[in-house]
């Protein structure tokens, strides 16, 4: 998707409002259908069948037949997808959408002429009963656009989302490999040394107290709230922007990239658990949550192994900041610190977080089959039977 900032008048914006809303009108007729199903009855209607009942609400109902046909045609199909989605594993139950925060619908149909160059810095786009919008030309229009979506985010702003799939980005052809260690002090460890810092989020605690202080319903709640989305927003850009940048120097600098296996839904679950038994630490625990999802781990390993296809492979992340990337000896207490890993059976001193992506980097999980352990706790427990035997036959000879 390449992605345009629109300029819209604000009779435009009015009318794109309202494609917003019968949009999502739609949609959330579709989700209710949705949640009438139960076990013995009859399933809901799928796409085909709603199209023909959308086309009989338009026919008794004047406002409805006022928005574009297309863009609530869309909306059904879009559902339909989401629950194909659903189905097949990949994604959640669609839900409903609400108003300020799902903005947004599809236009689909788009010929080379309905977009234009108007100068350097600008074009056209048009979008069905709005007319020609003039958007930021930031970069070329790719071509062959079939369809576009037309989003407003929280803070107000238009964008208009044009369909391409990008094209994969190509190693240097000399067989490097880097392993990647993801973290909260340091975004990303590389093998080689290299490490990338996510921007730092805008602090907006003030704007919050502002906003709990202010009367629900007044001028001044809203225009502390939209300060705060642009706040939030910016910081969203931030992060994102990042990520394409940084997963793309990484998928052009190295041919073969190994990254944890994370399971970060799982890591970044809350620890609040249930009144008859509380967690504990919850307040530690959702700064930890927050810091983790600061650092969009998900997206840029997303986005790498889109842009570095067949060439990223996922590694088991266990013991790899445990272990001495020389020796390969098994040792909690050699991270001395965040950032210092000291072994105490090699010597080998380094950074903690380079150490486990070069443990990353090896292809494999390591584990306590990969070198001695020094005795001491750790996080998950050896196969201590194998040890056993490994120092046992150490002694025979």
């Amino acid at each position: 998707m390449s992605r345009y900032r629109l300029a819209p008048s604000p009779a435009q914006e009015a009318v794109l409002l309202r494609h917003c809303s019968d949009a999502r009108y739609v949609w959330n007729l579709a989700v209710e259908q949705q949640g009438w199903w139960r076990p013995g009855r009859k399933p809901a209607p799928g796409y085909l069948a709603q199209c023909r009942q959308l086309t009989t609400a338009r026919a008794e109902n004047a406002w409805l037949a006022a928005g574009s046909q297309m863009v609530q045609q869309q909306a059904l199909l879009d559902f339909d997808q989401a629950m194909r989605n659903f189905f097949n594993g990949t994604h959640r139950k669609p839900t409903w959408r609400k108003a300020g925060r799902d903005e947004g619908f599809r236009i689909v149909a788009v010929r080379p002429a309905h977009i234009r160059r108007l100068n350097r810095n600008a074009g056209l786009v048009m979008v069905p009963k709005v007319g020609w919008v003039r958007f930021r030309l930031s970069r070329p229009v790719p071509e062959g656009v079939k369809s576009f979506r037309v989003t407003r985010d929280r803070a107000g702003r238009w964008h208009a989302a044009f369909a391409h799939i990008p094209g994969r980005v190509a190693g240097p052809g000399t067989g490097e490999i880097v392993g990647i260690d993801r973290g909260v002090k340091v975004t990303l460890a590389l093998s080689d040394g290299t490490t990338f810092l996510a921007p730092a989020p805008v602090s907006f605690g003030r704007v919050q107290r502002q906003l709990a202080r202010a009367t629900r319903g007044s001028n001044r709640r809203a225009r502390v709230k939209r300060r705060l989305a642009r706040l939030q927003v910016r910081n969203a850009d931030a992060r994102k922007d990042w990520t394409e940048k940084t997963s793309t120097t990484i998928a052009r600098r190295y041919d073969r990239i190994r990254i944890e296996d994370l399971r970060i839904r799982n890591m970044t679950r809350s620890a609040k658990r249930t009144v008859e038994e509380p967690g504990r630490n919850v307040r530690a625990k959702a700064g930890l949550n927050r810091s983790i999802l600061r650092q969009n781990w998900g997206m840029f390993a997303t986005r790498l192994e889109y842009k570095a296809a067949g060439r990223v492979e996922r590694v088991n992340p266990a013991y790899t900041s445990q272990t001495c990337s020389h020796c390969k000896t098994l040792d909690r207490e050699a991270r001395e610190s965040q950032a210092v890993f000291r072994c105490r059976a090699c010597g080998y001193c380094g950074n903690a977080d380079v150490n486990a992506a070069r443990n990353i980097a090896a292809g494999h999980a390591v584990n306590v089959r990969g070198g001695d352990r020094i005795a001491g706790p750790e996080n998950r427990e050896p196969q201590r039977e194998l040890l056993l035997v490994s120092s046992l036959e150490s002694l025979a000879f």
